[in-house]
């Protein structure tokens, strides 16, 4: 269907795709990432050098595919088209204001790979292990510190055949290409499942593809997990947002938006008991492994930190890359891996509190694009105002807005419950029920 767009529409539609056209080049993934030779040295030094990785090693083995200071100065005069067209009050304008914003600290943030202000911009961007949600909360760095101690004493409580890994990524490719053909409904959309040697995670969801990583075996949760995570949410809002007539940028997605893109992937795999106990495990080890080199720690700390976790050499390398890849084996983390936990603790309270005040018709803007939460109100009233058409693919979890309601006023009942104070009422239960 061909849409008409009136002036005030082809005036925001010529904006927003000069911001998909000035981000193209800028793959923060790729310009941080390490090659094969550093990962064969730290092999061969038995974990037990430093990998040799500095501002040097990025600059000569990983450049830029773009100049970032024209780059910088393309966003800024974006911004200041955004201003002269729409106006200082305008809310889509908003939208694409702080996206420009973003984007330029991106921009600086690659420049200063291998420095300490790579760590300082990527914070700023990502967040923080020890920041608060609110005044007197508890932090990331709390919430590893919980879950860690939780899954200690449900192990091996909840192994089931579902947790073996029997299957190769050739059948991965196959089995996960068929369950998301028939979610993606839509025949314009060529949704493909292949296998990469490129990534470092175990998939990866591009514009309309899922990676999976070759050579590797899986388990029945797992395929799940990338069906839900990387097919549902990812690849869903993606084309959600490639749909948009005007609002191209919707399809494209800045750092904060990645919050809330790696949130609502992880809030629907617990809504479709899609998670379990080791992926929880890897997540929040992931905090503990960022706030560690926050606190000084290197790269070798983090590495055998993970090989503490029952984690295999190549796993434990990959994971401890994770968190220093765009600095140096000694300085401070790379925080975007704080994205999963943080997203979803935001989105769940998010979720709760629309419900709680009546606003159950935000909750599937959510969806719409790569968004962020501080724009779904701006975002509702562009739908309304039929600049936006509304998310076609919703995982069914949160079309069913009356089931999820009712999880959520009990949850919000719960949490006005003192659980250590249930714990000490119920002792003899709890301990009748451990023998």
């Amino acid at each position: 269907m061909t849409h008409v767009l009136s002036d005030y529409q082809q005036v925001i539609h010529e904006l927003s795709e000069r911001i998909v056209a000035a981000q193209k080049p800028i793959r923060i993934l790729d310009a941080l990432k390490w090659n094969a030779e550093v990962q064969q040295n730290f092999f061969k030094h038995k974990f037990k050098k430093l990998p040799e990785v500095d501002a040097e090693f990025y600059a000569t083995k990983n450049p830029l595919q773009f100049d970032p200071q024209k780059k910088m100065e393309e966003f800024y005069e974006i911004d200041r088209s955004i201003r002269k067209t729409l106006g200082q009050y305008s809310g889509v304008g908003s939208i694409m204001q702080r996206m420009c914003h973003e984007y330029t600290r991106v921009v600086e943030m690659l420049t200063a790979r291998g420095t300490p202000k790579f760590t300082e911009i990527s914070q700023e961007l990502y967040g923080s292990s020890e920041d608060a949600f609110h005044v007197g909360a508890p932090t990331l760095k709390d919430l590893a510190t919980l879950v860690t101690n939780t899954l200690t004493n449900i192990k091996d409580q909840v192994k089931s055949p579902a947790d073996l890994k029997t299957f190769t990524s050739e059948e991965v490719v196959e089995i996960l290409g068929g369950r998301l053909e028939k979610y993606f409904t839509d025949k314009n959309h060529n949704v493909r499942v292949e296998l990469s040697d490129g990534i470092l995670a175990d998939a990866s969801a591009g514009a309309e593809r899922i990676k999976i990583h070759e050579g590797m075996m899986f388990s029945e949760r797992e395929i799940r997990t990338f069906e839900v995570h990387e097919g549902w949410v990812h690849l869903g809002t993606t084309l959600n947002g490639l749909s948009q007539p005007v609002c191209t940028f919707l399809s494209k997605g800045p750092p904060s938006a990645t919050i809330t893109q790696e949130g609502l992937a992880i809030i629907t795999e617990v809504f479709t008991f899609a998670s379990y106990p080791g992926r929880l495990k890897r997540l929040t080890n992931r905090i503990t492994g960022v706030n560690m080199a926050e606190e000084g720690a290197n790269f070798l700390d983090v590495f055998h930190f993970f090989r503490s976790q029952e984690l295999d050499e190549e796993d434990s390398y990959q994971s401890a890359v994770r968190v220093f890849r765009g600095s140096n084996p000694d300085l401070g983390p790379f925080t975007k891996d704080l994205s999963y936990s943080k997203g979803f603790i935001l989105i769940y309270n998010y979720v709760r509190l629309a419900v709680q005040r009546g606003l159950l018709s935000q909750i599937p803007v959510l969806f719409i694009g790569k968004t962020t939460l501080e724009d779904i109100h701006i975002l509702s009233d562009l739908i309304e105002e039929e600049i936006l058409i509304p998310p076609k693919y919703i995982p069914p979890q949160f079309q069913d807005l009356a089931a999820l309601s009712a999880w959520m006023c009990y949850s919000l009942f719960l949490n006005k419950i003192d659980l250590q104070r249930m714990a000490t009422d119920f002792k003899s239960m709890l301990q009748q029920g451990n023998r």
